[in-house]
């Protein structure tokens, strides 16, 4: 069955977007979706773009978020080991579909210097 945009949104959908909200809830989520779409591959990467993250804290995030599928993890087989983390197209989709929450809190919410 198909709804129209304007419908609303029946308890089941209420109840996945409420899982979806702690998804992207969680701390340190935002500022790690952000450092993939900006090109973060490597661990280090994603620290560097990551500002106060720690590196366990930032080991638990990338398999978190691994196991929701959106972070694929690929491990090259050679001297050194090469380990990279990439964006699925979940995180792909995820990220486009909050451009329009980004844009009404631009419009809405004062920045956090003025909170």
């Amino acid at each position: 069955m198909t709804r129209s945009p304007d419908s609303p949104v029946d308890e089941e959908n209420c109840h996945r977007i409420l899982r979806a909200l702690d998804i992207i809830g969680a701390r340190w989520t935002g500022p790690i979706l952000l450092a993939g779409a900006r090109g973060a591959r490597r661990f280090k990467e994603y620290r560097a773009l990551v500002p106060g993250i720690s590196d366990p804290q930032l080991t638990l995030r990338l398999k978190q978020l691994q196991s929701r599928g959106l972070i694929e993890r690929t491990v090259v087989p050679s001297t050194p080991v090469l380990i990279t983390y990439a964006l699925t197209a979940d995180a792909e989709e995820l990220i486009s579909a909050l451009q329009p929450l980004a844009h009404w809190s631009e419009r809405n919410l004062p920045t956090r210097s003025e909170a």
